[in-house]
């Protein structure tokens, strides 16, 4: 019994880290994009439900710790959207198509590549211009509400000196403690769980500016991180069964309202390290514990809600913002990464982060767009070579390449 005590407690530190981490973004880009208080405590029961039987399955099929979360940077990415043409059913079809995509490219590995393709600085500058609103929140929140917010940037400024793990829902913690002390209390507030069934619409305005965008921050965010961080800890667990598994969850969970489930990058390395077991053959008991875990944690889905429902909207996103902080500061560095291909970056950032909307579509398809072109038009400029005038010229023929190297560190980003 005491060898399961380990790696049981670091599946539920795990679930709670990823829960009171980020549910806030969750709650704010589903209401953004046009959920109201039902819709949106049942997206986030569903994204619960969806993470922890993949968690579970995966687990126990593979014993391998194959940590499960929400889509972080996909929440995000809905809050810098804003409503869209069809309101929430056209969010929810467009949620549907990207857990489709993401089914696709486990099964179809050409669309993986395709992926792949896309310059590692484009992406990371468009996940930058996507992330950038909300990090900001915490300075609007230090102007609109000083009392609230000072405290809770405060807890986390020295958290995450000292217990980094625990910045986030230190910070949610005081912030709770200030709507609790400031508001009206939860009495008039219906917190029980909620399942709520949203019909579908299709829109191509809300294909390309949500389904699109979403799949892909999905995959290069949060699968290709994952899988490194997985392989840091040596495992390498088929890459196909997890993209499958994860794209049906999304597909399913966006009936009820949940944007996308994946697997966790910086969570993935509190269950697959050392702590969770000094034993990497039973390691897999923590994450089927944290799936666990995280579909308890959904029956109070109706408390989160109700928790944002009674702030000042600027405090939540505050929070929401300082969870994202480690996330833009990994996007602005693969971004910079290549000098030669900064210029076309730093345009991605701009388009994306100036929140364009152009016949429907939203700002970060326009970004993406617009890097891609500079790419392309600067892809025979050369960078002059460093070398001394003695060193002879490249054979003809000769190619020489440099692989941008992987953020896999558990510091780098956010906790999801």
């Amino acid at each position: 019994m005491t060898r399961l005590l380990q790696p049981t407690l670091a599946g539920v530190v795990t679930a709670l880290v990823g829960f009171a981490s980020s549910f806030a973004v969750v709650l704010a880009g589903l209401r953004a994009v046009g959920a109201d208080q039902r819709q949106a405590t049942s997206g986030l029961l569903a994204l619960c439900l969806a993470n922890g039987v993949v968690a579970i399955w995966l687990g126990l099929r593979q014993r391998v710790p194959i940590t499960i979360a929400w889509s972080t940077p996909g929440a995000a990415l809905l809050v810098a959207t804003g409503a869209v043409e069809g309101g929430f059913p056209a969010a929810v079809g467009a949620f549907a198509v990207c857990g489709l995509l993401i089914t696709a490219a486990g099964l179809f590995p050409v669309l993986g590549r395709l992926i792949a393709a896309i310059p590692t600085p484009i992406a990371g500058a468009m996940l930058a211009g996507v992330l950038l609103n909300l990090c900001v929140a915490p300075v609007r929140a230090l102007g609109e509400v000083p009392l609230m917010a000072g405290p809770v940037v405060l807890a986390w400024a020295l958290l995450s000196r000292f217990a980094r793990k625990w910045a986030i829902p230190g910070a949610l913690l005081v912030a709770v403690v200030a709507i609790a002390l400031t508001g009206p209390g939860l009495g008039a507030v219906d917190v029980r769980p909620v399942v709520e069934l949203t019909v579908p619409s299709w829109s191509f305005s809300a294909m390309v500016s949500v389904a699109f965008p979403l799949f892909l921050v999905t995959m290069a965010s949060q699968n290709v991180p994952g899988m490194a961080v997985l392989a840091q800890y040596g495992y390498r667990p088929p890459l196909r069964g997890i993209l499958v598994g994860t794209g049906l969850a999304s597909a399913l969970g966006a009936l009820l309202g949940g944007h996308a489930v994946n697997l966790a990058a910086i969570t993935a390395a509190l269950t697959a390290g050392p702590d969770a077991d000094p034993d990497p053959g039973r390691r897999w008991i923590a994450s089927v514990t944290a799936g666990v875990s995280m579909i308890a944690l959904g029956v109070g889905s109706g408390l989160a809600t109700a928790l944002v429902l009674l702030s000042p909207p600027v405090l939540i996103e505050a929070v929401a913002g300082l969870a994202l902080i480690g996330a833009l500061v990994s996007a602005l560095a693969s971004a910079l990464a290549e000098p030669e291909r900064r210029e076309a970056a730093v345009v991605t950032f701009v388009v994306t982060a100036s929140g364009l909307t152009l016949i429907g579509i939203g700002a970060a398809f326009w970004g993406l767009v617009a890097g891609g072109l500079m790419t392309l038009l600067h892809a025979r400029r050369r960078v002059p070579s460093p070398a001394a005038p003695s060193t002879p010229p490249d054979p003809p023929g000769s190619s020489l390449s440099a692989s941008p190297a992987s953020s896999g560190s558990p510091g780098s980003s956010v906790p999801s």
